[in-house]
């Protein structure tokens, strides 16, 4: 038959189910079957030939029959897994219930009355073919969920078979171990299966109808307590699901080995389509939905570094019941690490590949999946952790992240692209080694457009964060107390900054401290606070080789000096207020000398208007998401905070600050009764004593006489003697005793966990274009904005 008559006849099968106001028996095969036995429609024809409205009618009109519609496709599922699917004829059954179940499903969701709907059971619909069936009957979901487990290792379908002659009986679906059926070597699995177009393709379809299956979570409103377990995952990652192993590992395997260039050979992707591309999206995709999993509520997985001779640590206690985050917690050994390390800064340094070398290699989107990908690992496996900071590879992760930064820092669709490369260096940043990595000289050429300079990665971090501050949207405020803090945990370790990273932090001292900046919002004096921090660091601990960030220092003492005398009388704060009401301005850029940007690289723009985005709620403040620590002689951390109270108001929410200083300040200024709030005198003096102004006074006032000596002696106005002069100085004895390192490390929160589906939910409905599995669907998780 035609592909024309097989699209006809199956969009009169539609019509009929939608005109008909009686219930269709379940029996009534000849009906049923139109659905599936005769056609062979692409997924596209079954979005384009079952409308939703027409979905919705039956929903609306006769429940029955969509109900019967979705337990008869799930039925053929179950008995082509049963059968595993040896003809043609089944695997083409297989396929089109599965499109139109993707087609159906989020139609069910949107409708609460229906959403319990693949949890009952249905009679008759037993697993086992005795007369006790409807003893041992399986919700609806539990038997999809089996039957497409079972479908993703079915031999000649979606797996290489085994078989070695035509003469044995085909592999028996119930005795196959599909550990031995794995998609692709790497963690756990040695042996790379020769690739298969159409099984990678059987593999994609059915990897979308079990992200469809888990989209309920998209239908329910953020909760604020984000410890709502979605079912279907729960369910899919239990010991019920014997694949649970093998898919897991498949899963993440396809993800991290795969190679957009064609093998290695620039331009190849070129030559031969690469179809393995939407497989590994998917596959990305369902990973990271499979691993939405509260770490701050649950008992975490410790680990207590035995290994053994599996891919997974079966070290004590067993850890969260979802056996992927178990999995994924689990992996111990050296070389899976790499092989995982290794995968995902391949795939993150794609995008930046095609700048310098224009369509060399296929260009990859799904990096926003990758993001939240790696995060998970870090945030699961402190082993994985631990690897990535104990050698520079964890350069090749933190270079992609700024690139992509500084790349969406002008565009509001891609607000939570920057949160998630924040959080993740956030994460990085508590760990000393991370600050240590950042000392090694940065050569690599990425045009990206920041000024021109010659350092290390600390140097790139800082300027990257100094042109997001600066010439970021508006949006991205939220954001500057968490890329400060970055700098602060990492300021111990920073061995030499060049004289451009020095610049740009004093400017943004410069523009921060300025009257009207901090008067004019409770908070924004913290960031005055966070890069005095930096520069003590800086001072007390790396000194020497720190010539040029001394030299900037005393080249603009007068902004410590005006701190110092900061005016806190009503006639300076009314002044200082009048700025306020001028239209607000992103941070001034003068006196940043912002050099010429890098050959080849290409401004950051605005979204194009009408773009897509999905909202996003809000993340808690830095006091929430980090914990103080206090690193310790020995270079160990002693946590600085106070045991939790289990009071309800320490789970107060994002919006409120919990901390005792920040109730005070809120006292002690006032809010008028339009709710604009106003600063008092009292508010600036009990911050402004706090400002830790002693050291960086003290080294002004022993230097500055001496490099004014200089020059005058010798007529300078060259910075070359000053800095020679600078770098063979020292302090020793001068300075006040060096204060303790503090750090502020991620803390696991309820407000991250709940901001992480969020923003995975988002990115997964904005990239399923094709088909547009949610679009139009009432999905309450989110809104769906315009830029």
């Amino acid at each position: 038959m035609g592909s024309a008559d097989s699209k006809l006849n199956f969009r009169k099968a539609v019509i009929q189910l939608t005109t008909k106001t009686q219930p269709v028996e379940a029996t009534d095969d000849a009906f049923w079957d139109q659905f599936w036995a005769d056609t062979a429609t692409s997924v596209q024809d079954v979005f384009a030939l079952v409308p939703a409205a027409e979905i919705r009618a039956v929903r609306e009109e006769s429940p029955s029959n969509l109900a019967t519609l979705c337990y008869k496709a799930v039925e053929k599922l179950v008995q082509g897994a049963e059968s595993g699917c040896h003809s043609e004829k089944e695997r083409q059954i297989v396929l089109n219930c599965s499109r139109l179940l993707t087609r159906v499903l989020p139609y069910i969701f949107e409708d609460p009355d229906w959403r319990g709907f693949f949890w009952s059971t249905v009679p008759g619909a037993g697993r086992g073919g005795g007369e006790d069936d409807d003893e041992n009957a399986r919700p609806l979901a539990e038997s999809l969920l089996l039957a497409i487990a079972d479908l993703l290792f079915c031999p000649d379908f979606t797996v290489q078979s085994h078989r070695r002659s035509t003469v044995d009986s085909a592999e028996d679906i119930h005795s196959l171990d599909s550990c031995e059926y794995i998609w692709e070597a790497g963690v756990g699995f040695a042996h790379s299966p020769q690739p298969n177009y159409i099984h990678d393709m059987n593999r994609m379809e059915l990897l979308k109808l079990l992200l469809t299956c888990f989209s309920e979570a998209m239908y329910l409103p953020p909760a604020p307590d984000s410890s709502s377990i979605n079912p279907w995952v729960q369910f899919f990652c239990s010991t019920e699901n014997r694949h649970a192993l093998p898919l897991f590992t498949s899963l993440l395997n396809t993800v991290c080995a795969y190679d957009p260039v064609g093998y290695g050979i620039p331009y190849n992707h070129l030559l031969f389509s690469d179809y393995r591309e939407p497989l590994v999206e998917e596959a990305a995709q369902v990973l990271i939905v499979t691993l939405d999993h509260d770490s701050a509520t649950s008992a975490s997985p410790t680990v207590d570094g035995t290994t053994t001779g599996t891919a997974m640590d079966d070290a004590d206690p067993p850890g969260p019941e979802n056996l992927f985050v178990n999995y994924l917690s689990r992996i111990h050994r050296e070389e899976d690490f790499q092989f995982i390390l290794k995968g995902i800064a391949r795939l993150l340094s794609n995008p930046l590949l095609q700048t310098y070398l224009p369509n060399s290699t296929k260009k990859i989107q799904f990096h926003q999946e990758l993001l939240v990908l790696f995060w998970k690992l870090c945030d699961f496996n402190k082993k994985f952790l631990f690897f990535v900071l104990k050698s520079s590879d964890v350069l090749d992760i933190l270079v992609p992240i700024l690139y992509f930064l500084n790349d969406a820092r002008a565009d509001q669709s891609r607000v939570g692209l920057m949160h998630i490369g924040v959080f993740i260096l956030l994460l990085l940043s508590g760990e000393r080694n991370f600050g240590v990595r950042l000392n090694k000289p940065y050569s690599v050429r990425v045009p990206m457009d920041i000024p021109v300079f010659t350092g290390t990665h600390a140097d790139l971090l800082i300027v990257v964060f100094h042109k997001i501050i600066t010439s970021g949207h508006q949006r991205l405020q939220p954001l500057f107390d968490c890329l400060l803090t970055i700098v602060v945990n990492v300021s111990p370790y920073l061995k030499s900054l060049s004289m451009v990273a020095a610049n740009k932090l004093l400017h943004l001292l410069e523009a921060f401290s300025t009257t009207w900046f901090l008067f004019s919002a409770a908070q924004n004096h913290h960031l005055v606070f966070f890069l005095l921090e930096v520069f003590n660091n800086i001072i007390q601990y790396q000194f020497d080789g720190n010539s040029n960030l001394v030299y900037a220092i005393i080249r603009k003492r007068s902004v410590f000096h005006q701190l110092a005398n900061l005016p806190t009388d009503p006639p300076a704060i009314h002044k200082a207020l009048q700025w306020r009401r001028r239209p607000p301005e992103p941070l001034s850029r003068a006196g940043s000398q912002e050099g010429a940007s890098m050959e080849g690289s290409r401004p950051a723009v605005p979204a194009e208007p009408g773009t897509l985005k999905t909202s996003l709620v809000a993340t808690p403040g830095i006091d929430k998401l980090t914990e103080k620590s206090q690193v310790s002689e020995d270079g160990t951390l002693r946590s600085l905070e106070s045991a939790p109270q289990q009071s309800s108001a320490e789970d107060s929410p994002a919006t409120e600050e919990p901390s005792q200083a920040w109730r005070e300040q809120r006292r002690l200024s006032s809010a008028s009764a339009s709710g604009q709030w106003s600063p008092t005198s009292e508010w600036i003096l009990s911050w402004k004593s706090k400002l830790p102004l002693q050291t960086i006074m003290r080294l002004l006032q022993v230097l500055v006489p001496q490099v004014e000596k200089i020059c005058i002696d010798k007529g300078l106005t060259d910075e070359s003697e000053i800095l020679r002069f600078l770098q063979h100085g020292t302090l020793v004895g001068l300075l006040p005793v060096p204060h303790p390192i503090l750090i502020r490390k991620y803390q696991a929160n309820s407000g991250t966990a709940m901001w992480f589906r969020t923003y995975m939910w988002g990115v997964i409905y904005l990239r399923n274009v094709d088909p547009p599995v949610w679009y139009d669907t009432d999905v309450k998780l989110f809104e769906i904005q315009r830029v």
